[in-house]
């Protein structure tokens, strides 16, 4: 298995609230790290990497979502719109999707998280055009295997169409008979639950308001007989909540708990609009939550309680959401957001540079169920994040140069990302596909689906 020494780091964050590591050694051998300490002897090593610039830091985790929607961004149409509007007119975009658009978004999206130092990620796909005759999550696989990307997608489904009382048209729902038996399909076909896995599934109803109750509690059983994760959209909107009360009688979170569809190895996406009582129902069940900052503030949608959820010992980690409400997969500047937000609301110190890259890594691990992934540590998972701060756009900004990845810059494109201990990101440039080809293909596919509507 091949050695890598990360010689001389300027800086090393080792995770959580530990202290940073000044001029130490790195060696990675295989997809472990082997040692962290000073001066590694760099016999049989088959790579150094000189870091006496660079910030190196636990790769970050990206916790929700739709890689589908990098190639309708930016439509004029929707940029001001509210969540539900938003939805009912890119439904007429997206029922174009097909093997060639899955496949090249897969592409884009995790070829932008890597080039932003993210080293895992999930995808929550829930659009099932009736014409395609696709493997969908085994494109997706095979895109990040291309990529080298640490891969945790959801089975996502809907099943409530327009003709239903929901939003999406007839064409891109499916029967909870074929959801069902798809979903058994992809977690034995794909699913890995070892220590260092590449692929895990997660099941993934798209939400309340695109699903039966029925489905809710069926994926919840199917998930827990398997041992995979389960993830849904939750409170993201005042919309939303009123609807569950107007359909179900009930607010989300009860509909969760009627459903069995909370638990340690639940997650959520937003939870914005939560009462005191479903926090606290969220902490004692050990739910999670994926907060997607960029894309709350792009749609109105509200801000997160964060700052009220951590203290409750809520798991709080990050996601980008869709590329059609961020607009950009940038993980990096998504934990930016994520700290300025939380201050807006609860004041200058509500979230640190250190608890905003604890949510961005380790409790994203947590969340997806990789506890070798996260941390900086012998032992552990050779997935880190490296940024070269001899750059004007830090200048005057290193006093504490783990913050300065935040508060300062504005490339936030990596020197070098690796994942399982494999450079993927080298000297800035994405080694597993050709950007310039990636970003023609992506394009002309963006075109043809606009042009389709």
């Amino acid at each position: 298995m091949a050695k890598l020494l990360l010689k001389d780091i300027y800086y090393l964050h080792p995770g959580g609230q530990a202290e940073g590591l000044r001029g130490y050694d790195m060696l990675v051998d295989g997809n472990k790290i082997a040692s962290i300490a000073p001066k590694i002897d760099p016999a049989g090593v088959d790579r150094i990497i000189d870091c006496s610039t660079h910030v190196v830091v636990p790769g970050l985790v990206n916790t929700h979502h739709h890689f589908y929607q990098t190639l309708t961004r930016n439509i004029p149409a929707v940029q001001n719109a509210k969540l539900f509007d938003w939805l009912v007119y890119l439904y007429e975009v997206w029922k174009h999707i097909d093997e060639e658009a899955v496949y090249y978004s897969s592409l884009l999206a995790m070829a932008e998280l890597l080039k932003t130092g993210c080293t895992l990620t999930t995808d929550h796909h829930y659009l099932y055009p009736n014409n395609f005759a696709g493997d969908l999550m085994g494109l997706q696989f095979e895109a990040a295997e291309t990529l080298g990307m640490r891969f945790s997608p959801t089975r996502g489904s809907m099943s409530l169409s327009k003709k239903d009382g929901g939003l999406p048209p007839d064409s891109v729902v499916q029967t909870e008979e074929i959801i069902l038996a798809d979903s058994e399909r992809v977690i034995s076909q794909y699913h890995d639950k070892s220590d260092f896995s590449m692929r895990k599934v997660v099941l993934a109803p798209c939400s309340p308001f695109s699903v039966t109750e029925q489905l809710m509690k069926d994926s919840a059983a199917l998930a827990r007989q398997h041992g995979v994760r389960l993830h849904t959209h939750l409170a993201e909107t005042l919309d939303e909540n009123d609807f569950c009360v107007q359909v179900y009688g009930r607010r989300p979170v009860q509909v969760m708990a009627d459903c069995d569809f909370l638990g340690d190895d639940v997650f959520f996406a937003h939870g914005i609009h939560f009462n005191d009582e479903e926090l606290d129902i969220l902490a004692e069940t050990g739910s999670h939550i994926a907060h997607c900052p960029a894309s709350n503030m792009r749609l109105g949608s509200g801000i997160c309680r964060v700052s009220e959820m951590l203290p409750r010992g809520i798991n709080v980690a990050l996601g980008v959401d869709g590329s059609a409400s961020n607009d950009t997969s940038d993980l990096l500047g998504e934990a930016r957001q994520a700290m300025l937000l939380q201050r807006v609301k609860y004041g200058s110190g509500a979230l640190t540079a250190k608890q905003t890259f604890k949510i961005a890594s380790e409790n994203g691990a947590r969340l997806l169920g990789y506890e070798r992934v996260g941390r900086l540590e012998e032992g552990m998972a050779a997935d880190m994040a490296i940024w070269n701060v001899d750059r004007l756009e830090y200048a005057g900004a290193l006093s504490d140069p783990l913050a300065a990845l935040l508060f300062s810059g504005y490339d936030h494109g990596t020197a070098y990302t690796i994942v399982n201990g494999e450079v993927v990101v080298d000297e800035g440039c994405l080694v597993g596909f050709d950007e310039r080809a990636l970003t023609g293909k992506a394009n002309a596919i963006a075109t043809r689906l606009l042009e389709q509507r």
